[in-house]
């Protein structure tokens, strides 16, 4: 499965996005929970496996969570993957609503807000704008790894 090593790579990635569905949703997020980062990280990159695998449409929630796993951590990855039901069990809004997760608030309140950014004209400013996030919340997720570098998976 593909990661993301770098927010560097990150960046890359989501300007390749054809629309800025992504940037409106995080906006969104950063007006409605200005404190919770991970939560509008979520946002911006929860889109992220329709990049990488343009033709399939299952899995995707699951594809972008282990992407970006390994470098902004575990809580964006679980909000993204619990963001969209894909084929049935354990990925969607069964699984992130009805287990009593501690991330079901948030879960919700990110698809409204993926919702309302798809209905929305909003301006959503620019990609770069978020770079100084995207890199905190990679060093908060590796403290002993500059930002800017990139994540070696298996910790070798």
């Amino acid at each position: 499965m593909p990661y993301v090593a770098s927010v560097l790579e990150l960046m890359d990635l989501l300007r390749g996005c054809s629309d800025d569905h992504g940037l409106r949703t995080a906006a969104l997020l950063r007006r409605s929970h200005p404190a919770d980062k991970e939560l509008q990280l979520a946002g911006l990159v929860h889109d992220l496996g329709r990049l990488l695998r343009p033709s399939e449409r299952a899995g995707r929630a699951l594809l972008a969570a282990e992407a970006v796993r390994p470098l902004l951590g575990e809580r964006v990855a679980r909000l993204v993957r619990l963001l969209a039901p894909e084929g049935g069990s354990g990925g969607g809004r069964e699984g992130a609503c009805d287990d009593g997760h501690a991330d079901a608030d948030a879960v919700a309140t990110l698809r409204q807000a993926g919702e309302a950014a798809a209905a929305s004209g909003l301006d959503a400013g620019v990609l770069e704008d978020w770079r100084p996030l995207l890199e905190l919340v990679a060093a908060r997720a590796h403290p002993a790894v500059p930002a800017g570098n990139a994540i070696d998976p298996l910790g070798s």
